[in-house]
């Protein structure tokens, strides 16, 4: 098991490339999901302040914040341009519709 200041250092090692792609997206949208990035709900839970400063490292200097859906999900995004409400209600659809994709027979 990997203790708080192993996750930290961790993230703090990281190179900037891990979240470049996540960085686009946050430019373009204003929201990445977890799955777009390298990080987990550990990490989000435990050292959100090293991954905002990776994200710096790799370009992207707004703000940054972090809503998780139910525990199956989280994303990343610019609390300038989303209300957490929003980021909320669009992971809820997001989990809804894949639930449902994975549902239907082939």
């Amino acid at each position: 098991m990997v203790n708080v200041e192993q996750l930290k250092n961790s993230v703090n090692r990281m190179s900037a490339d891990v979240v470049r792609e996540a960085v686009i997206e946050l430019r373009l949208d204003g929201l990445v999901t977890e799955g777009k990035t390298p990080f987990n709900k550990l990490h989000f839970n435990t050292c959100f302040a090293e991954i905002e400063a990776l994200f710096q490292r790799a370009g992207y200097h707004r703000q940054l914040d972090v809503v998780g859906y139910q525990g199956l999900l989280y994303a990343l995004y610019d609390p300038g341009r989303w209300e957490a409400v929003d980021v909320l209600r669009w992971l809820k659809e997001f989990t809804d519709a894949a639930a449902q994709t994975r549902s239907i027979p082939a």
